[in-house]
């Protein structure tokens, strides 16, 4: 089983290339952040033409998720049903697998903005609401992968200049300790499980040629449950279409379990 999630910065321009790249990398289900789509206007049909299903929770301009499945999903949550909150950051689905249910959640966590602003205390306010909300979702499922953008560079080698950064949003230690109490509920950062080349990123800013500097931060992250990092093999980071013509300022992440071993 494939898992992959990448945040597309608008489905609406990606759309040809979110389509290529599942053409090229089948997996079996990709979770999509940073929609920028009202909700009726998800291109469901452009997905079931290439044989995926999907969830979704859109929002006009900005926000909206979405986990693309080849099977059918079951339990759709949209957001964290003990956070009132208008914007569309969480879809979670239930899909099967050889070995049971598996809980596929994929995650918009807000950016923050600037340390100390009120978006900065919005942020903080929504991990805490999801890592309660998780504490419930791993009881019912402990098969459970959380995948998204998490607008959080847990360490500092996730991060190209980590003294420029010092104290920035993304890498301020309230966001790290966010981060880290989700990892406590029993979930792992499968991309640390496995040997990787350093300095790999998963966001490059638009500006300033950080991508042909590879000037990025890894942000975007596959968390598993206990009861799934057992089977997983590899964790990598998909850095080719943010090579392309009009890319997504972030690559995909993808994780592969083997339920054979």
């Amino acid at each position: 089983m494939k898992l992959a999630t990448w945040n597309v910065n608008s489905l609406k321009v990606r759309l040809p290339q979110v389509l290529d790249w599942l053409s090229a990398n089948p997996v079996d289900a990709l979770c999509l952040q940073e929609l920028k789509l009202a909700h009726d206007k998800f291109p469901i049909e452009a997905f079931r033409e290439v044989g995926y299903k999907a969830c979704w929770a859109g929002q006009k301009t900005y926000n909206g998720v979405a986990v693309v499945s080849r099977l059918e999903s079951s339990d759709v949550q949209c957001n964290i049903p003990t956070f009132e909150d208008a914007q569309q950051r969480i879809v979670g689905a239930t899909l099967p697998s050889p070995i049971g249910e598996v809980r596929v959640i994929s995650a918009y966590c807000p950016n923050g903005q600037e340390v100390g602003s009120e978006k900065y205390a919005y942020k903080l306010q929504w991990f805490e609401a999801l890592r309660q909300w998780l504490a419930q979702e791993m009881q019912r499922y402990p098969r459970l992968a959380i995948l998204g953008d998490y607008n959080v560079a847990p360490r500092d080698e996730d991060v190209h200049d980590p003294a420029k950064w010092e104290g920035s949003v993304h890498v301020s230690e309230p966001e790290r300790e966010a981060f880290r109490a989700l990892l406590e509920l029993g979930l792992t950062d499968v991309f640390r499980c496995f040997p990787q080349e350093e300095k790999t990123f998963t966001w490059w800013d638009y500006r300033r040629f950080a991508f042909r500097r590879n000037a990025g931060l890894r942000i975007d992250h596959v968390l598993l449950s206990d009861e799934l990092k057992r089977y997983c093999t590899s964790c990598v980071v998909d850095k080719a279409p943010r090579a392309n013509e009009q890319p997504s300022d972030h690559a995909p992440v993808v994780a592969t379990l083997d339920f054979g071993q």
